[in-house]
């Protein structure tokens, strides 16, 4: 542990990052950064509009390209944009996500949670594979605590819906989907490295989206009370994308919310190599995109 902080960053001249949902919260701090130290930073956005009102807050090298994780449609013809010999992307960081949302179906019909949060970036990642040079970046959360897996029900067909319980599941296949994959890359003899960030309670634009009126109070007061903010959650992502780590890190603060930046405890569901290798399989299935080295 340490009182890293993202004034600490190493120079990032001529690599280039890519960072999902750049245009606001989390995402928008963390491209900020990179793009301050020398980053060619991607900001992969579903709305343009917003993502070039974003883009105009940073210093550097900053190009805005629209990316829709609920549609695989859309996913794909992002990757396609990389496709050109010589093309590469050196860090890749899925940070998008949607939390506690209403039931909604995405484009593809998966439940809009854990298609944009775990299906959505599992496909761009695999995706984009044989073009990252150095590892692959996923924010998940601490209410992966509370998430369950269900491989039979994935995407909420036959039990009724719980938008938290949704949530958690999602946020639980970020950290099985980094176990997975960094096997799949020691397997094949890759020097990439999946790791995995949590930012705490950051109060960003995430929260009060629940549809639910007491919901949303709810978390008005814990964003005034308990929260820090988004450059305090958006360092634990820049930790984990900057730093020499262990494939398979899973990086947070210290006390779960608050604290010194370092390795971070995961439940042990999420340390279930089985369920893992099995929520792998299964988003090869839904997505059509498998590991391509």
């Amino acid at each position: 542990m340490s009182d890293w902080t993202a004034s600490d960053l190493p120079s990032f001249a001529g690599r280039t990052v890519i960072v999902t949902g750049a245009n606001s919260g989390l995402g928008l701090v963390t491209a900020r950064e990179l793009a301050r130290v020398g980053a060619k930073t991607i900001l992969a956005v579903r709305n343009l509009e917003k993502g070039e009102t974003a883009a105009a807050q940073m210093d550097g090298d900053v190009e805005v390209r629209r990316l829709d994780l609920q549609d695989l449609t859309s996913i794909r013809a992002f990757a396609d944009g990389f496709a050109e010999p010589g093309a590469t992307v050196d860090v890749l960081v899925n940070n998008a996500g949607i939390m506690a949302v209403p039931y909604a179906l995405t484009a593809d019909g998966f439940e809009s949670q854990i298609g944009t949060n775990h299906l959505g970036h599992f496909a761009l990642t695999n995706l984009l594979l044989p073009k990252i040079t150095d590892r692959v970046v996923t924010v998940s959360s601490m209410m992966h605590l509370f998430g369950y897996i269900s491989l039979k029900d994935l995407n909420w067909k036959s039990r009724p819906y719980l938008a938290w319980p949704a949530y958690g599941q999602s946020k639980l296949a970020n950290l099985l989907f980094t176990t997975e994959l960094q096997r799949r890359l020691d397997a094949a003899g890759s020097p990439l490295t999946a790791v995995a960030a949590h930012p705490g309670y950051s109060a960003t634009n995430l929260q009060g989206k629940s549809g639910n009126q007491f919901g949303t109070r709810v978390a008005d007061v814990g964003n005034r009370l308990f929260a820090t903010d988004a450059d305090f959650g958006a360092r634990q992502t820049l930790y984990a994308a900057s730093q020499p780590l262990p494939g398979d890190s899973f990086i947070g603060p210290r006390f779960a919310m608050r604290g010194p930046t370092g390795a971070a405890q995961r439940s042990p569901l999420a340390r279930n190599r089985a369920k893992a290798a099995a929520l792998w399989t299964l988003s090869e299935q839904l997505t059509g995109v498998e590991f391509p080295i």
